[in-house]
Parts: structure tokens; C-alpha cells; sequence
């Protein structure tokens, strides 16, 4: 969800919650800004290279040699977490600490991304419940649910019946007895239908209008119980969203380039194979055994493409930005990530088109929707809080992001994270003291690389409060020199 798709006529009872509590109006997505990112985030309050979870598909060699996984797969999660010790995600989520405390919690996905906020195997008697697109923890759950409820249904666009289905289970299923101290509910639109059908579109809007009668569902519900006003409310997106102008292929651009890349094997991968992971807006480029040179040659490849927007490395090969300038630099990163360039398709009354190149997604074409760059339309996403603990009709235009969601909610929670988060607490919405805001500080990062053939550009703009930094937009060019000694 963008926020400038929020309004009285299309979403109202977003719009009435916005006006009536805080509206964090420069809000950012994580980067990279995909679903399952933000999603490990939005559940445990640090950035990837502390959580783990980098992006919605990894290659993971000790889980899977051959191909990618896709991080919120149910067999992917077990699997990670089997080899190593119970950290697939490295730092407990805000269910399991609710949980640790004694308190009562209740997570329902209409996408699978639900299973991040909350994993971990259970008791059949649990009274922590978790849905998760399909699939039940724990496991005895799913016939009752399905037997009162009917089967999950399809996926569509606008994708209403799924989301529908999991508002209702939550509501008339896991607080039929009893509200839970922390309840998570998420939807798929207006994600899904933007895929699909690109921001804007009939599909997109009417997705967009379904979930706000699903959050008018919620509300409704808290009326009926009397508990409204007692009740801290956040209603956040995990992402924005851009256009796709086209598609691009890097594992083709790198075998023009003399390599041996591949997104998928038939047998392992040898010493300088490439794993090639398309991520929509940005793609996950692993060199096996992490030949300097090998890296360097797919850097100066892919520099010398107009679909290259910011290219990161682990050691900040020249003309890159190292992974930690963007809290990437995890133990299983991909050597190169490069964002997808971006530009501004015309100005408009309406809300801003921006075209982005998108890679590993062959079912969406130029005119769909995609994310996963550092476009400004991609990193800026909606936030909006609502409660007793918030401020009341207020416009927040201090820097604010995903990051900063969990360590809000364990200071109201008053529960203590075992150790330091990545984000701060949101002190200026709150009603209740927290920790001071410093003022708002601007960053930039450029580098520039000169080759024979030409010369490469890539930037980063980026701001900071108390020590948090929210990326604002990033992108790259390349200029290819000519015999005159002239560029174009």
C-alpha cells in the first residue's frame, strides 16, 4: 500500500483513522523493499543483516544446492531452523516475547509471510494460534478452522475471498473466546492485484477498498466488544509499490559476459558458477567460492547496464556500496545485489508512476506492478497509528519506518527486548513518555567508477533520527564513452 492512495472517498475508514490519530507521513519500507523482508522486520524490530531474513528468495546452499528458496516457505523455515540451533530468524519475534511474558497472541496471513511473525512449533493445546495462507500452528487447528469457515479460497484479483477469509478468521475464530494481548492480521491487497494489474489499475483500487472494509471489520468488532478505546492500533504496509517499464534477465547479461550463471542447477554448482535470484526490483547474484576476481568481473558487467540502478557488495568493490551501508551484510548475503535503475514516467495530478526493470518474475509484463528497488515510490509506505497510548489528530513529518514498529510496540507492551533493537521507539506520536527525538539529519553517498568504455554513477539519499537510518531513493547510470573523447 502506497499512501497516496489513501482517501476519503476510496478508503474511508483508513482515511477517518489517519485523521483521527497519528499519520506518519514520511514513512519507509526496508530495504530490499519485498514482502518478506519487511515482514521479519515488522515481527522483530531489527534489519536483515541482524534477523536474517534478506530477501523474499535466497539461494541457500545447506537448505537447497540446487535452487532458490522462498524465505517464508514452511519447509524452508524448518529446515533453517533445524540446522541451525532455532535461529532461521536470529532474534525473537514480538509474539514470542509477548509469549515469554505470559501473554496470549494471535497472528493470521493471507499471505504466507505470517509465519515469521510467529514459527516455532507448539502444543495442540496452545492458545497461541497462527494462520499462515494454508496452514495452521498448531497443525490440529486447520480442520476446525476450515470446517467452520470452508476451505481457503483461490487466489484472485482483486484478491478478496482470501482476504475476507483470513479477517474472519481471526475475528470469529481466534478471538471468539477471548481478545489476545497482540494480534496480527495480515492482508494480501493491495499487493496482489498490483502485481497483477499495476498501481491504480480497477483491480488494484478495488483490492485497495476491500481492505479497508477489512479494517472497518476489525474496528467493528472492537466496537461490538467495547474494548476500542483500549486498544493501540498500527496499520502499516510492508512496501510500496512501482511500475514495470520492462523485464530484464542479469543471468543472461553475465554469461554474455563470459560466466557461468544460472537460476536454477541440475547438479551443484562449481568453484565461479554464479546463482543468479531474481527478487522483482533487485537481484541476489551468489559467486561460489567468492572469487574476488569472479565478483569483480560481475560487477563491471552489470555496471555497463541501463537496467543497473545501485549496485552492493560485501567488501565495497569499486563503484558499489558495501552491503552494510544498507544493514545487509549478514553470514548468508549474496555476494553482489543490485537494485533495478528507476525513473519518473511523466507528471500527473494523480499519484506518481515510476518505471522500474523487473527480474525473476517472468509472469508480470511492462504495465504490472513491482517493488524491490530504492525507488521513492517503493520505499515510502503507509503508516498509521490509532489508540490510547497515540496522539490524536496528528501529521508526523519526522523520518519514520518499519524498523521502528517492534521497539513501539514493546514500549507500550513495557516488555524489554533482550537485546538492543535496530529501530526507536516513535516517542513523537505517543502519549506516554519515551525516549527524546533528536533532530533530522540528511546523508548522501555517491561513487563514481572511470573504465575504459565508459563511466559508472550510483547514489544514495538517505535520512537519519537518533541513530536510525531511512533510505529515501537510490539509483545509478552508466555513460558509455565515445572515439570523440565525448560522453552520451
Amino acid at each position: 500500500m502506497r499512501p497516496d492512495y489513501v482517501s476519503a472517498e476510496l478508503t474511508p475508514t483508513l482515511h477517518a483513522l489517519r485523521e483521527q490519530g497519528v499519520w506518519f507521513a514520511n514513512h519507509h519500507s526496508a530495504y530490499p523493499t519485498s514482502t518478506e523482508v519487511n515482514g521479519a522486520v515488522l515481527s522483530t524490530g531489527v534489519f536483515p543483516q541482524r534477523n536474517g531474513i534478506l530477501a523474499n528468495r535466497e539461494y541457500r546452499p545447506e537448505i537447497n544446492p540446487l535452487q532458490q528458496i522462498g524465505t517464508e516457505a514452511f519447509a524452508a523455515v524448518r529446515r533453517g531452523d533445524k540446522l541451525s540451533g532455532g535461529k532461521y530468524i536470529r532474534v525473537p519475534t514480538v509474539a514470542e516475547l509477548v509469549q515469554k511474558k505470559g501473554g496470549r497472541t494471535a497472528v493470521v496471513g493471507a499471505k504466507p509471510v505470517a509465519l515469521l511473525h510467529d514459527r516455532l512449533a507448539r502444543p495442540a493445546d496452545s492458545q497461541n494460534p497462527v494462520w499462515f495462507a494454508g496452514a495452521t500452528l498448531p497443525e490440529n487447528l486447520c480442520e476446525g478452522l476450515t470446517n467452520q469457515l470452508g476451505g481457503f479460497p483461490p487466489g484472485s484479483s482483486p484478491n478478496t475471498g482470501r482476504d475476507t477469509w483470513a479477517t474472519r478468521c481471526l475475528l470469529d475464530f481466534f478471538w471468539k473466546d477471548k481478545l489476545p494481548g497482540y494480534s496480527v492480521l495480515w492482508l494480501s491487497e493491495p499487493d496482489y492485484s498490483q502485481h497483477h494489474h499495476g498501481p491504480g489499475s480497477p483491480e488494484a483500487l478495488a483490492g485497495i477498498k476491500n481492505a479497508d472494509d477489512r479494517l472497518a471489520a476489525v474496528l467493528a468488532e472492537l466496537d461490538r466488544r467495547g474494548v476500542r478505546e483500549q486498544t493501540d492500533i498500527l496499520v502499516v504496509s510492508d512496501h510500496g509499490f512501482s511500475t514495470v517499464g520492462q523485464n530484464g534477465d542479469v543471468a543472461a547479461t553475465l554469461r554474455r559476459a563470459g560466466l557461468n550463471a544460472q537460476s536454477v542447477w541440475t547438479t551443484p554448482p562449481q568453484t565461479n558458477d554464479i546463482m543468479v535470484v531474481g527478487n522483482g526490483g533487485s537481484v541476489l547474484v551468489y559467486v561460489v567460492g567468492k572469487s574476488p576476481e569472479t565478483i569483480q568481473r560481475v560487477v563491471t558487467a552489470l555496471q555497463q547496464e541501463s537496467t543497473s540502478g545501485v549496485l552492493f557488495t560485501r567488501t565495497g568493490v569499486p563503484g558499489t556500496f558495501p552491503l552494510s551501508e544498507v544493514k545487509l551484510d549478514a553470514p548468508t548475503a549474496a555476494d553482489v545485489i543490485v537494485a533495478s535503475s528507476w525513473k519518473i514516467n511523466g507528471i500527473s495530478a494523480g499519484p506518481m508512476r515510476v518505471d522500474i526493470t523487473n527480474e525473476g518474475n517472468t509472469e508480470y509484463r511492462a504495465g504490472d506492478g513491482m517493488h524491490v528497488t530504492l525507488s521513492p515510490t517503493d520505499l515510502h509506505n503507509l503508516a498509521v497509528a490509532f489508540g490510547p497510548d497515540f496522539k490524536r489528530g496528528v501529521i508526523s513529518p519526522i523520518p519514520s519506518g518499519n524498523v521502528d514498529v517492534v521497539p513501539t510496540l514493546l514500549w507500550l507492551m513495557g516488555i524489554r527486548p533482550p537485546q538492543p533493537l535496530d529501530g526507536r521507539i516513535l516517542s513523537e506520536a505517543l502519549t506516554i513518555s519515551g525516549p527524546a527525538v533528536s533532530g533530522v539529519e540528511l546523508g548522501r553517498r555517491d561513487v563514481v567508477v572511470k573504465m575504459e568504455s565508459g563511466v559508472w554513477r550510483q547514489q544514495l539519499k538517505f535520512t537519519e533520527v537518533n541513530g536510525v537510518r531511512y533510505l529515501e531513493e537510490g539509483n545509478g547510470s552508466w555513460e558509455t564513452a565515445i572515439s570523440q573523447g565525448g560522453k552520451k
